[in-house]
């Protein structure tokens, strides 16, 4: 078998031939990869991985490999010396694999060039060395198995004529039915079979998964059943059975082939290569998954010719959604573009609008313009007659494109999972928003309470029945497991205080949203304040609960200059113009670290917030959200005029504060307020340590407070004027499904997903040394090959 393998590589360096073929092999590559503009061109994409090269290289090669192994046995059987190989004394499958090895080690000689391209993406990365290296042998091994596939199809269609060329052609034909005719009959139903059982017997579905750094044993049992089965039948050509007996064979062998898939569909393992694990799914998503004992269709939205930041979060979502359809298949997908028809594009963005399908508009430079793109980054999650909308672009005020695909793909295993928690697990957690206390009404809570709804049950609890009945509101209390104090204005009794403390003792969970400074932003516009009113401290008698908890809320006011334009309106009637000016008692605030709570979400915006401390006891303290560091304290009591702040420059010098904490999570298990005191009524088992249990102190009431138009509310956090979305409805959202999860699925949010970047300053200044590099270098590699053996070939033969 070593001599046929020898004498494949000799027969074809031994003629220009050879060279030629292989040349032209990297000349594509280097003019697709790093001159050509399009989606393949690695230096436009911006991200530093070798993905355009993974998805250009099966097309390339469908028509190099054909053109190498069709001689191979054609050739022979046209001059005659088939038979005469025949009659060696070698068996006719190694003939067979012998030609095979040597043609498929002629194909991976002529890929090694290509390991200059991940010196260059090492070099280019941001920093330098910011590749994936495990994710690219992932890729490197599916390239070398569809390699193989596509050999063992050549050397099969090399069998069956004695014409190169014919050989070529079928060669061709076989690989592309291989690669994407199966794909492409996928939307179709063949024989009652679903269109992924169809997308499996092509060898695109298989390729892509490894490619992405995934090595599932399914994938690799298929193409070695693939070059198995067409070696097997290139063999048994070579010995010309009759007809009949070929066909028995081949009965025999598609049989064998498909028990061993099925065989490896039922028994798999799946290995993660890449070096951030992002496609090792958390133990909750995949319990969740799990629980879907009946189908779950996902229509993703993401499907046309994007910008390659798009490009990228299309390949993240089919893969994450590959993942979950590798827990549970009953978990099936398919990408689609709703505004595809061109004569009902006006009418399917309206209605798509309607849905709250936002599309967005985004730049595509080509050929030196810029052309307005319109991309729908939805999913939308149906099960039985239930759906859910899944958003895929993670929007941030100020980001760049590379942070908004960063995080957009960070939250992606999470928003999926997150749907399917809410369409396949009934409602089971209640939560109570207080009232009695001059909480904020209910039209301006209204939008988070109705966002609430879609998880939890949601009801008004009042404290008022404590006066007559304090055991009976206690009672009833702890029949929830969450309360929300948003906004209290008026002080708590000491029973009040008293039920809401053996709440927490129970295990109950809590939101508070409390302010130690009376100050409203409205106050300033009534028609006797003239633009000004005075902050004046609220004691809502919380100040001993919530310093036996670890945490005390400063009767001062945060200044900062991060902070939310106030919009002021001047002129009249139709003449009326808003306009924004700097208002730094709005803070737009930071995110503390990676905790699940705030990772990823946009700046929440604050009004008039105060300051928290925290203290020391046993309890888990985690800060959520801080000012920014150029801010300051203002204590009370003050006047606040506008006159004093709108067109006043401040003065920077006195913004050396630093930081100051703003939202707050406690967890671990509680002490009582009521600890070692006398208590305001007799429970029966009243508790001083509470079992574990969670809680979020924020120093500002006004983060949940929806704004109103029309007598109607607005979505929490939303600016009309501006345009701008903050993050006050996810901030909350995520805090209440922290303080709630029982799963574990919050968790996944903290899952941290590094995107590798071009250093885009580096590439503009080296793009065509690094063009230069990628196309000349591999054809000196190869001249300087053909050199070389010539040289071996020639010293040979003159001895």
């Amino acid at each position: 078998m070593l001599a046929v393998i020898r004498k494949e590589i000799n027969t074809f360096f031994a003629s220009s031939v050879g060279y030629l073929v292989i040349g032209i092999f990297l000349v594509l590559n280097g003019l697709f990869l790093w001159v050509f503009k399009g989606q393949f061109n690695i230096l436009d994409s911006g991200f530093a991985n070798l993905s355009p090269f993974f998805l250009i290289a099966p097309w390339i090669l469908l028509f190099l490999i054909p053109a190498i192994t069709m001689r191979s046995i054609a050739e022979e059987r046209k001059q005659g010396t088939l038979e005469l190989l025949i009659t060696k004394p070698l068996p006719g499958w190694q003939i067979v694999l012998g030609k095979y090895f040597g043609s498929l080690l002629l194909i991976i000689l002529a890929l090694i060039p290509s390991l200059l391209y991940v010196i260059t993406i090492h070099q280019l990365g941001n920093p330098i060395g910011n590749i994936d290296i495990g994710s690219t042998i992932g890729s490197y091994i599916a390239l070398l198995l569809l390699c193989g596939a596509y050999t063992a199809i050549g050397t099969f269609s090399s069998s069956i004529t004695n014409n190169q060329i014919v050989a070529f052609l079928v060669g061709v034909f076989l690989c592309f039915l291989f690669y994407f005719g199966f794909s492409g009959l996928a939307d179709y139903q063949l024989l009652g079979a679903t269109d992924y059982t169809i997308e499996q017997i092509g060898i695109q579905l298989h390729y892509e998964r490894i490619s992405q750094g995934i090595i599932d044993t399914r994938d690799i049992v298929y193409f070695i059943s693939i070059i198995a089965f067409f070696v097997f039948l290139t063999t048994i050509i070579l010995r010309q059975y009759p007809i009949k007996t070929i066909l028995k064979f081949t009965s025999f062998a598609v049989i064998t082939v498909i028990i061993l898939n099925i065989g490896g569909n039922s028994l798999y393992n799946r290995f993660d290569l890449t070096v951030d694990n992002r496609f090792t799914l958390s133990e909750a998503t995949e319990n969740l998954l799990k629980e879907a004992e009946v189908p779950i269709s996902i229509d993703v939205l993401l499907e046309g010719d994007f910008p390659s930041e798009f490009r990228k979060l299309q390949a993240e979502t089919k893969q994450i959604l590959e993942e979950f359809n590798a827990i549970n298949s009953n978990i099936q997908y398919v990408f689609t573009n709703p505004i595809e028809e061109e004569e009902f594009r006006k009418e399917t963005l309206e209605e798509l609008q309607r849905l709250g399908l936002t599309p967005m508009e985004v730049s595509v430079q080509e050929s030196g313009k810029t052309e307005i793109e319109t991309v729908v980054p939805w999913a939308i999650m149906n099960y039985q007659n239930r759906s859910v909308k899944v958003a895929l672009v993670k929007n941030t005020i100020g980001a760049t494109t590379e942070e908004r695909v960063n995080n957009s793909i960070q939250q992606l295993e999470y928003v999926f999972a997150d749907a399917l928690k809410k369409l396949i697990h009934p409602k089971k957690h209640k939560i109570a928003v207080i009232k009695g206390n001059g909480q904020l009404p209910d039209v301006k809570i209204a939008d988070f309470i109705k966002t609430l709804q879609e998880y939890y049950f949601v009801g008004a609890f009042t404290l008022d029945s404590v006066a007559s009945n304090p055991e009976k509101t206690l009672q009833d209390l702890q029949k929830f497991d969450l309360v929300i104090n948003a906004k209290p204005t008026k002080p708590f009794s000491e029973k009040e205080k008293y039920v809401l403390d053996q709440f927490i003792m129970d295990g109950g969970k809590s939101l508070w949203l409390v302010e130690s400074v009376g100050m409203e932003i409205d106050s300033l516009f009534t028609p006797q304040s003239q633009g000004s009113a005075v902050a004046f401290m609220q004691d809502l008698k919380l100040g001993d609960a919530l310093f036996s908890y670890g945490v005390r809320i400063n009767p001062v006011i945060v200044n900062d200059l991060y902070s939310a334009p106030l919009m002021l309106a001047s002129g009249q009637g139709n003449d009326t113009q808003f306009t924004p000016h700097p208002w730094f008692y709005a803070s737009l605030t930071k995110n503390s670290g990676n905790h699940p709570i705030v990772k990823n979400i946009e700046s929440v915006k604050f009004e008039f917030s105060n300051q928290i401390d925290t203290l020391k006891n046993d309890l888990t303290k985690t800060i959520l959200l801080t000012s920014s560091e150029r801010s300051k304290l203002e204590g009370i009591p003050t006047e606040i005029r506008l006159d004093n702040i709108i067109g006043q420059k401040p003065d920077i010098t006195g913004y050396t504060e630093g930081n100051h904490n703003l939202a707050v999570l406690l967890e671990g298990s509680f002490k009582s307020a009521y600890k070692d005191r006398v208590k305001p009524f007799k429970i029966i088992d009243g508790k001083d340590t509470s079992i574990e249990t969670k809680m979020v102190v924020i120093a500002d009431g006004d983060v949940i407070k929806n704004g109103i138009r029309k007598g109607r509310p607005i979505t929490l956090g939303y600016d009309p004027y501006l345009n701008l979305q903050y993050g006050n409805k996810e901030f909350l959202l995520n805090t209440v499904n922290y303080l709630l999860d029982d799963s574990g699925l919050t968790q996944v949010r903290g899952k941290e997903i590094n995107i590798a970047f071009l250093n885009i300053e580096k590439v503009v200044a080296t793009r065509s040394f690094w063009q230069i590099i990628n196309i000349v270098v591999p054809l000196i590699i190869l001249g300087l090959f053909g050199v070389g053996f010539s040289f071996l070939r020639k010293r040979k033969y003159q001895k």
